[in-house]
């Protein structure tokens, strides 16, 4: 995410350097406080409490200045965590105990190559004999372990403790193992999570890294003459298959928006980042046509289906300025009637929806059955049903069972849809496919939270601090993970997450990745600038984010636009997860654009992002004007135009300086207006651009469809809700007019694109050809 979804770029702690990378704002970093130093007023206990939990109780702003989170906030996001702070020496001594408890840890994540040993505490003056140590592997191996020489030492309730450690053998098989421990007559068990060092490398080896191309697309944005309305899982397969073969250019990646689930009821989230589930996939996208219900049904059942596509493909929204909108709720009735019809006219769909399905499956339908009844906020449902009760549970799932089956049915037919794209990409010889975009959270109220609710905090949402762009802070809504809840259980609802949304496709975009560092808390009610940081176990969350990765073989970028301190960066880097790169932000300290061959090369490069202006909307000054006239800046409209001209007349520079942008292509105002570029400059400007791209060392180079043809508007408008369609514009061209995926797959502006973007794939670092 970007500018709104992520404006704060906030900097993990130990290391206050941090490179500037062109970023728009820079990222505060998140420190603990001094008590004596410039951040103020937090006692030494509940400072010291606070940073045992890693709550951060100060930051360095945008501008590198101290900011002292206030007392309040550092207390209620303790108490978030189940801490008292009433008494911070008491609690932090109770903090300090709590491992000492336990003969070892619930979990540990270890490298399975050179794993560290884990912590024992046992009981002082046991006999060797007395304490005994096995690793079990996943296969039921026995493997025995010493514990080695005594460390710490510490008393508790009476009794003398000693510290331990437990040495694992290099070389583990990845994946669970236990560790089990027994001493006198104390047992316990530690899962073991053995991860690999990296992610790996997802085609050539290292030696030879292969670079690749391939497009970013919205998918309900681009609708096809077979879809409903807007843009669906057979138009994915669609533009999969084009985009691998050689009239596509041989594109080897797709990376599609999130497509988790929302909630079954109206009106439909428009936001694809702010899912009821990202467990499961949206049934919106499905095609019924292709079910295979649909091919067995009689000819009166499929002629009722044919006419809720019709009517669904009528369907649009209007709003003044922006033309036709994708109108979700028209396409959700539309396509829940007929899949309705589908399921109950054939018994084989019944039964597919009633027979054997995960556990996981069967929650997330329930709550979808429920949410039909009772509303799409689990939170507001009757008691049994909120608190989970099992009695309840089980009378909802006897009363509601056709619609469980129903929407077990739906999440059957979608992962269908979605492995036949990947599919057609592999058979089309994309060397990656489709990369899942994953949100950076969850709707409070939604099927997850509902599901998983104690690895959530609650009461809590997470944002961004103020900064120069957002004076007030910014709240997403989004509940946060429990780091310490996450941790005990081996990171399970993280890496079933993640293992489902990389069984879908070749690679995953981890939305907003430095989360996976910090995240900015906000207590409810306490509004976004009176949160603080909280920490999060990074090295451990990337080695199962890498764990899953390997299992599933598949390609992982991360979303870490902004500044990002050197120990972040390297991380990263170190876990094999590749960055991303945008054209807008790579620039120098003083605003100029970088060369090509300063870009990083372990990126996933682009012109633009969803959050930011497209090609054209970039040279045509429209994201000054729509922000404008929506009271979003933060300077006067003549001082945000005059930097943006600047900027826009800087980087048409640079693309010539490199031989990127034709010499004939004058920079020619259209009188009328000023700031219009011709149009032959404008398509030609958008091409220099990608063979910007093209002449990086970036790997994976990525490219809109609405950079090709004109699209000035961009998907999504940071700071706004209803003022702007967000998430509602079809891919339109330089006229305005909405362009199908058939229309775009034929377009001469869409082939000058593809030709130039293959030269990343033929030329591995080399500079584009000129133009």
């Amino acid at each position: 995410m970007v500018t709104s979804d992520d404006p704060a770029r906030a900097t993990t702690p130990r290391d206050p350097a941090a490179t500037q990378a062109g970023a728009p704002r820079s990222q505060p970093e998140a420190v603990t406080a001094d008590p004596a130093g410039p951040f103020g007023d937090v006692e030494p206990a509940l400072a010291r409490l606070a940073a045992m939990y890693g709550v951060a109780t100060g930051y360095l702003d945008a501008r590198d200045q101290p900011v002292a989170v206030p007392v309040v906030a550092v207390r209620r996001v303790l108490e978030l965590m189940g801490v008292d702070t009433a008494d911070p020496v008491a609690a932090l001594a109770a903090a300090q105990a709590a491992p000492w408890r336990r003969l070892g840890p619930p979990s540990v994540v270890v490298k399975a190559s050179a794993p560290t040993a884990v912590t024992l505490r046992l009981p002082a003056g046991l006999a060797p004999e007395a304490v005994r140590c096995e690793l079990v592997l996943a296969d039921g191996t026995v493997l025995a372990v010493t514990a080695g020489p005594a460390g710490e030492r510490r008393e508790l309730d009476g009794a003398q403790l000693v510290a331990r450690p437990a040495p694992l053998p290099a070389g583990l098989p990845l994946g669970d193992h236990v560790l089990r421990v027994r001493a006198g007559e104390l047992e316990s068990t530690t899962q073991v999570v053995a991860v690999p060092d990296r992610v790996p490398e997802p085609t050539e080896p290292a030696t030879n890294p292969a670079r690749m191309w391939g497009w970013m697309v919205q998918l309900y944005a681009l609708r096809s003459a077979g879809s409903w309305g807007m843009g669906d899982y057979a138009d994915l397969a669609t533009l999969a298959a084009w985009s691998g073969s050689a009239a596509g250019g041989r594109a080897d990646v797709l990376l599609v928006n999130p497509l988790h689930a929302a909630a079954p009821t109206l009106p439909v989230q428009s936001s694809p980042y702010y899912p009821a589930s990202r467990r499961f996939l949206s049934p919106l996208y499905l095609r019924p046509e292709d079910t295979p219900e649909y091919a067995a049904a009689d000819p009166a059942t499929r002629a009722a289906v044919d006419g809720h596509a019709a009517a669904a493909r009528e369907a649009h929204l209007a709003a003044d300025g922006f033309g036709e909108l994708i109108d979700r709720d028209t396409v959700w009735k539309s396509k829940l009637a007929a899949l309705e019809l589908l399921f109950a006219w054939s018994p084989a769909a019944a039964a597919a929806g009633a027979g054997e399905a995960g556990a996981e499956v069967a929650e997330f339908a329930l709550w979808c059955a429920l949410a039909e009844r009772h509303g799409p906020d689990w939170r507001v449902w009757p008691a049994e049903l909120r608190d989970r009760e099992p009695s309840a549970l089980a009378a909802a799932r006897a009363e509601l069972a056709d619609r469980v089956a129903f929407h077990r049915w739906l999440q059957a037919r979608a992962e269908q849809q979605v492995a036949a794209a990947q599919a057609a990409a592999e058979a089309a010889g994309m060397r990656v496919g489709i990369v899942h975009d994953l949100a950076v959270g969850v709707d409070p109220a939604g099927a997850d939270t509902w599901a998983d609710r104690d690895a959530y905090a609650v009461g809590v949402s997470i944002g961004a601090p103020p900064d120069t762009f957002n004076q007030q802070g910014q709240d997403w809504g989004l509940p946060p993970w429990r780091p310490d809840r996450l941790a005990a259980t081996g990171y399970a609802p993280l890496r079933r997450m993640i293992a489902a949304v990389l069984g879908r496709g070749g690679g995953l975009r981890v939305d907003h990745i430095l989360g996976l560092f910090r995240l900015w808390w906000i207590p409810a009610g306490a509004g976004a600038g009176n949160g603080t940081y909280v920490r999060y176990d990074a090295e451990a969350m990337l080695g199962v984010l890498a764990l899953e990765a390997a299992k599933a073989g598949a390609l992982v970028v991360g979303e870490d636009l902004g500044t990002v301190e050197p120990t972040v960066a390297t991380t990263l880097a170190d876990f094999g997860v590749f960055g991303s790169s945008v054209l807008w932000f790579e620039n120098d300290a003083d605003g100029v654009p970088l060369p090509p061959a300063a870009w990083r090369a372990r990126t996933m490069a682009s012109v633009t992002t969803h959050d930011l202006p497209t090609a054209a909307g970039f040279l045509l000054g429209e994201h000054i004007r729509a922000r404008a006239e929506r009271g979003l800046l933060a300077r006067p409209v003549a001082a945000e135009t005059a930097e943006w001209r600047a900027s826009r007349d800087a980087l048409l520079a640079h693309l010539r300086a490199h031989g990127l942008l034709a010499p004939a292509a004058e920079p020619a105002l259209e009188p009328e207006t000023g700031d219009e570029l011709a149009p032959e400059l404008l398509q030609e400007a958008a091409l220099g651009m990608h063979r910007l791209l093209v002449a990086t060392p970036a790997r994976i180079i990525l490219a809109a469809p609405g950079d090709a043809v004109g699209d000035r508007l961009q998907p999504n408008l940071p700071s706004t809700v209803d003022s702007y369609p967000n998430w509602r514009l079809p891919v339109r061209d330089s006229d305005g007019r909405q362009v199908t995926l058939e229309e775009l797959m034929a377009d001469e502006r869409v082939a000058r694109l593809v030709a130039v973007l293959a030269e990343a794939a033929g030329q591995p670092g080399g500079p584009a050809a000129s133009p």
